[in-house]
């Protein structure tokens, strides 16, 4: 026992050893010198040390680079990477050289690096069958340092609890610092300070959010956690303001004029903005001009500009359940760039000129001029489809007509088909959930959605097809990446369970598989869980300057032209189309790249915040059906549990493992499923099940369910 108890010592002992080398760079000490460090002052831990440091030298594990003087040896490897933390506060280490595998670090080495921290970590040499292992010895840029969640005040100190489930820590509020925040109430707080040896951050309070419950603070929290800003400066409102609106002679002078060609716009019927507009004429010799008019954002907000710069560190607009956080102030967004009836509004178009089978004859870029003669929603332009009645029916028919034309070329070259239900809340006066119901997406909307698509890979082929090599135009595409094959083979292995074949032998013929396999389902059961499954199998697509094909469109060329009030990407690419429209040189591309992937990195914020409120209204509106039952689709398996998609109203939760008591269940990750050890019962992927909702914590945005069936 007493030998035990020395080698577990021992071993202590050595880590400690080698952790003193590790955080001083690794310099030439004595054993005196290691005790000292580590504050050992009786002779006989000394001797320990001594004793330590001489074995390790036989073991390799040090080097005596002197008489009496020790170094840990450097076979060991140092690396960069982000921090993706676990539930139990364990993290592995994303390296940024992709040929490298994720790096293990318990909690006690991560040295105060939170989730998506970019660190310095020193990784151990790897142990026969053990995962790879490491300590972070450095953290080089912070993910946030703001966090928003609830604030608990007792007599002589505050603790802040974060509502991001990859924070583990609370963070702690000297009195003072408190910024007038209640006990319980919603905050932002940042971290201001982090004692080398504290378990805990300091922090102050910089915004109080308000009463924890209610739907404004909670939906500013979650913009908050994900680093959007709740409200433009006055200094960039103020610029804003200033702009001037008036449309000059001179300036319609330097511009194609529309303003005599029938136009309209069609968007939905709660829309603020209208950032693109459709123009129609019939050619005397039986061809048509379609113009795909996109507001001239670019016009007013000028480069390095408040505006820009704003723009630019949101990169995007937020649609959250209940409200969109703009990209640019209201000034721009709903005034001087929307394309509202009957006033003229300065415009970047692409005009076409397509015969009856939907061919491209001509085409022309460039600024120009438009009056919008008619605002649709798309129920209105729907019902003129139908009927082929009411204002501009000619040409809304004509132009559904080409639209579905292009549709049926994209899909025979190859275009994914995925258009899955879209669930929208019903919400009373104070924003909570009374009902949930999908949106149905019908003619008019492709109509518009294939038109749009039109004008951007027609941008793209025009300055993307231009020089060669060294030559190339720098620009900015839409990127969408062919699937990893692994994916699509699981992917194929899943839906082969439902008696559905996939073939994914190519790229090609997946997605031609794929479709087939999308209209085969339509309607069944399992439409919504193979549909996912088959969208979480595509790569994400990303902003980049590197031309590439774009594999979910089927497209070559593709890029983001036709939504710049919402959208800094396509700003990005007006200012580039028009630079080579004027003739131009080549512009720096590596810039153009870093900026294109931080929006590409707003972009995936942007979607995790709306996903974060679709959550929390789904908890929401359960929260007074706790008891209640219902039927539900199995959505997900996981180590931990199985969540269950309820065919009502399409609220997602948990029903755990540990809740499951007629027998002990594990995850089979390979068949999607969860096997009971004794009984061998299966739950997978798609099954039917019933439910009861037990639980709902609005603050973890987590609903839980318990198995009925």
């Amino acid at each position: 026992m007493k030998n035990k108890k020395e080698n577990a010592y021992k071993q202590v002992l050595t880590q400690l050893i080698a952790d003193v080398f590790y955080e001083n760079d690794n310099p030439p000490l004595n054993y005196k010198q290691v005790s000292a460090r580590l504050n050992i002052i009786d002779q006989e831990s000394k001797s320990v040390v001594a004793e330590i440091l001489a074995e390790g030298v036989e073991a390799q594990k040090f080097k005596e680079v002197q008489r009496g003087k020790y170094q840990l040896r450097q076979r060991h490897v140092y690396i960069t990477g982000k921090v993706d933390m676990t539930a139990d506060g364990s993290a592995y280490i994303v390296p940024e050289d992709t040929s490298e595998n994720d790096i293990y670090i318990a909690p006690r080495k991560l040295r105060q690096a939170l989730h998506g921290d970019r660190v310095k970590v020193h990784v151990y040499e790897r142990k026969k069958g053990q995962k790879l292992e490491g300590e972070v010895v450095e953290i080089l840029t912070r993910a946030k340092t703001q966090f928003s969640g609830t604030i608990n005040l007792s007599r002589n100190f505050a603790f802040f609890l974060a509502d991001d489930r990859k924070m583990p820590h609370d963070i702690f509020i000297p009195l003072d610092n408190l910024n007038q925040a209640k006990d319980g109430d919603k905050a932002v707080v940042e971290i201001t300070d982090w004692p080398k040896n504290a378990k805990n951050p300091v922090g102050k309070v910089t915004h109080v959010l308000g009463k924890k419950g209610e739907n404004d603070t909670e939906m500013n929290a979650i913009l908050s956690d994900f680093g959007f800003p709740l409200a433009f400066s006055k200094e960039v409102e103020k610029e804003a303001e200033k702009l001037d609106g008036r449309i000059t002679k001179k300036e319609i002078s330097k511009r194609k004029d529309f303003r005599a060609t029938p136009t309209f716009t069609i968007d939905p019927a709660d829309a603020k903005d209208f950032d693109d507009a459709l123009s129609f004429k019939e050619l005397e010799d039986g061809t048509f001009e379609i113009g795909i008019h996109i507001a001239d954002v670019t016009h007013y907000v000028q480069p390095d500009s408040l505006i820009d710069k704003e723009a630019f560190e949101r990169g995007n607009s937020v649609y959250l359940v209940d409200r969109t956080i703009s990209m640019l102030p209201e000034r721009l967004s709903n005034d001087l760039c929307s394309l509202v009836p009957h006033k003229d509004r300065l415009c970047f178009s692409v005009v076409l000129t397509l015969n009856n089978k939907a061919k491209v004859l001509e085409e022309w870029f460039g600024h120009s001029i438009i009056h919008s003669d008619q605002r649709f929603s798309y129920e209105e332009a729907q019902e003129v489809i139908e009927t082929q009645k009411g204002p501009f029916s000619k040409e809304i028919g004509k132009l559904n007509e080409l639209a579905g034309i292009l549709r049926e070329q994209k899909f025979k070259n190859g275009a994914m088909n995925f258009d899955s239900e879209e669930v929208q809340f019903k919400l009373d006066k104070k924003g909570k959930p009374i009902g949930v119901y999908t949106r149905e997406r019908k003619e008019a909307h492709k109509m518009i959605e294939d038109f749009m698509l039109l004008a951007n890979r027609k941008v793209a082929e025009f300055v993307g097809k231009k020089g060669r090599g060294k030559r190339k135009l720098g620009f900015i595409y839409r990127f969408h990446d062919v699937p990893e094959m692994d994916d699509l083979n699981n992917f194929a292995k899943f839906a082969s369970k439902f008696g559905h074949k996939v073939n994914v032998r190519s790229g090609k013929a997946a997605s031609k598989s794929l479709n087939e396999l999308m209209e085969k389902i339509e309607g069944h059961k399992e439409q919504n869980i193979l549909s996912s499954l088959a969208i979480r199998a595509m790569s994400k697509a990303i902003y980049t300057t590197k031309q590439h094909s774009h594999y979910g469109l089927a497209f070559d060329y593709y890029t983001h032209f036709t939504s710049p009030i919402r959208r800094y990407s396509d700003m990005m690419v007006h200012r580039l189309l028009s630079h080579y429209l004027k003739g131009g040189k080549n512009v720096n591309i590596e810039h153009y790249e870093k900026l294109s992937e931080h929006v590409s990195q707003m972009e995936r914020k942007a979607i995790e915040a709306e996903r974060a409120s679709v959550k929390y209204k789904q908890a929401e509106y359960l929260e007074n059906q706790i008891g209640e039952k219902f039927k539900g689709i199995i959505s997900g398996v996981t180590e931990w549990g199985m969540y269950v998609e309820l065919e009502e109203n399409k609220c997602e939760g948990m029903v755990r493992l540990r809740d499951i008591t007629d027998d002990f269940y594990s995850l089979d990750e390979k068949n999607y499923l969860i096997i009971g050890q004794r009984k061998k019962k299966k739950y997978q992927l798609g099954d039917e099940v019933s439910i009861l909702v037990k639980k709902v914590d609005l603050n973890k945005r987590q609903i839980d369910f318990k198995l009925l069936s």
